[in-house]
């Protein structure tokens, strides 16, 4: 009986050392089986691989059982990692969940609304607008990101996100603002030069500047021309929405940009090859957000500027970037391009 006694108090006690585990360390496990790799999630979460590599060591530890099997090829759950993923992360939901509502709570007419947006629409869509929405709303701090890396709405990276795939997570309300068509188009300078393609079999004797980042198909561009390969075409490789504006109004090349980009004033010329691409805005805001004053007005604002009704390129049909100009007058004089240009080459 003595014997069951101490049996059952060190159970006990390894019960209660085992609650001592630390809720950022847990927060690192969802990351590195989120990542598969000490060293890919390392990166993501600012660390060092030895330092997270510690943490979850450490965790482990605690809890007296083995959540990862490690080999060359990276982290693959083990039998107890895996019925334990669920668990943490139904607690990192409830977590988040505290805090949107908090942040709701707080003097909810004012306060700070956090936006992601792919680089393009950010930029030259929002950021001007924005301008406008701050002198009417004088308490709302709009904190605007601007990155072709995918915000996580739902684990609180942003309050309301707008991205090219449309999110799964059901806690999320996704809304389609819009359809962003993509065309080539070269400067003036360059037609000048180095003249068009007429022809899809003509690009191989010019240059692409090709956009290379997150929530970009980066295969979109040999199957939209048609092509097995680009290799010998590019000239030039960015990450940048904006570089890649930059590059062809300097003239280095051919480059894909959205319709509307010679109607806000953009010097470009459109090439005609008989191909387009899309890609459609997807907005995104957690459901804790709906009863939030300040995150409905953002919302109702954000949906307003990307009106398909009011701003014709950003309706499901493709419309010629020729064709928008007379269409986008007004767009143009009150937001357009000037003053985001490139230097008109001397």
């Amino acid at each position: 009986m003595q014997q069951l006694l101490h049996r059952g108090a060190a159970l006990m006690q390894h019960r209660e050392e085992a609650l001592d585990a630390s809720w950022d360390d847990l927060k690192l496990f969802l990351a590195c089986a989120k990542y598969k790799s000490f060293r890919n999630a390392a990166e993501e979460l600012g660390l060092t691989s030895t330092t997270l590599m510690r943490r979850i060591d450490r965790l482990e530890e605690s809890i007296d059982c083995k959540l990862f099997l490690r080999d060359q090829s990276g982290l693959t759950l083990s039998d107890e990692g895996a019925a334990m993923i669920a668990d943490v992360a139904h607690m990192e939901r409830h977590a988040f969940n505290v805090f949107r509502r908090a942040s709701r709570s707080s003097n909810d007419t004012s306060g700070t609304v956090r936006v992601a947006v792919t680089e393009g629409p950010g930029n030259f869509w929002i950021l001007p607008r924005l301008i406008d929405f701050q002198k009417t709303y004088r308490k709302i701090t709009v904190d605007l990101r601007c990155a072709m890396e995918q915000a996580d709405v739902a684990r609180l990276e942003s309050d309301i996100a707008i991205q090219l795939e449309p999110p799964t997570n059901p806690d999320l309300i996704v809304a389609k603002l819009g359809r962003l068509h993509i065309y080539p188009f070269v400067s003036r300078e360059y037609e000048n030069l180095y003249g068009v393609p007429a022809s899809l079999a003509e690009l191989k004797n010019h240059r692409i500047i090709k956009q290379s980042a997150p929530q970009v198909d980066d295969g979109a561009y040999a199957r939209v021309l048609g092509l097995k390969s680009l290799e010998g075409i590019v000239g030039i490789k960015t990450n940048s929405s904006v570089g890649v504006l930059y590059a062809v109004e300097r003239g280095a090349g051919i480059g894909f940009l959205p319709t509307v980009s010679i109607a806000l004033g953009a010097p470009l010329v459109a090439v005609d090859l008989g191909v387009s691409h899309h890609a459609d805005l997807w907005l995104t805001y957690h459901k804790e957000f709906r009863n939030s004053e300040r995150h409905k007005i953002v919302v109702d604002w954000l949906k307003k500027i990307f009106d398909a009704k009011t701003y014709p390129c950003f309706r499901d049909e493709f419309i010629h970037p020729n064709a928008l100009v007379p269409m986008m007058t007004a767009a143009r004089e009150g937001f357009g391009l000037t003053g985001y240009v490139a230097a008109t080459p001397t």
